[in-house]
């Protein structure tokens, strides 16, 4: 009942990546929620979708317990998450069986972590420009690689207006390499971000920053 594994990266970044065993109850045991947390969780049905969500903030509060007090999360207009209190940046990510979460002192940062699926294929004209699925030749792993950096980056970014395909673009790579170049291209906001990838848990873990 505890995280699963750490990824230090850097002085200033740590990831964790967390094995959901526990029940409900086990994991509302860990957290004390404010009511605007409280109020979410009631309109979460799905029991599973429910221990999800706990483990994703059970995650959060390991990281910042180790610096700081841990006082919940509250979300921005867009659903980011940001923590209560405090200046550090947050992102969460889940998918079944798992949960993960990222912390970075000075930075905004994204996380996802996502199992190996064929819908990767299915779904590359939308998500990937021409010159990445040219890359990518159909190689399952390398689109989950595409798919999760990508996702990585638009929880960084946090706001709506952008796509995968047209706004969010991941230089070419070599297998296995563990960290990539992403880019935010759009009109009023164009960066370059770091991101480190890892084949792990459910099957891809993707931290941005």
């Amino acid at each position: 009942m505890s995280v699963y594994q750490t990824h230090r990266l850097g002085a200033d970044c740590t990831a964790v990546l967390w094995k959901i065993e526990e029940s409900e109850d086990e994991l509302r045991a860990l957290l004390t929620l404010t009511m605007p947390e409280q109020l979410e969780l009631v309109e979460i049905t799905h029991p599973a979708q429910r221990v999800e969500w706990l483990a994703c903030r059970a995650a959060v509060r390991a990281l910042v317990q180790a610096h700081w007090t841990y006082s919940g999360l509250y979300k921005d207009e867009y659903g980011k998450p940001h923590l209560i209190g405090l200046a550090a940046h947050v992102s969460i990510s889940h998918t079944s069986g798992w949960a993960a979460a990222v912390l970075h002192h000075t930075k905004t940062v994204g996380i996802d972590i996502e199992p190996f699926r064929e819908q990767f294929i299915r779904v590359v004209p939308r998500v990937l420009s021409d010159a990445e699925i040219s890359h990518a030749n159909g190689n399952l792993h390398r689109l989950a690689v595409y798919w999760c950096a990508k996702e990585a980056l638009y929880k960084l970014y946090g706001k709506r207006q952008l796509t995968f395909r047209e706004h969010l673009h991941i230089d070419p790579f070599a297998d296995g390499s563990g960290l990539l170049t992403g880019h935010v291209r759009l009109p009023d906001d164009v960066r370059a971000l770091t991101i480190h990838y890892f084949e792990t848990g459910p099957g891809m873990l993707a931290v941005a920053f």
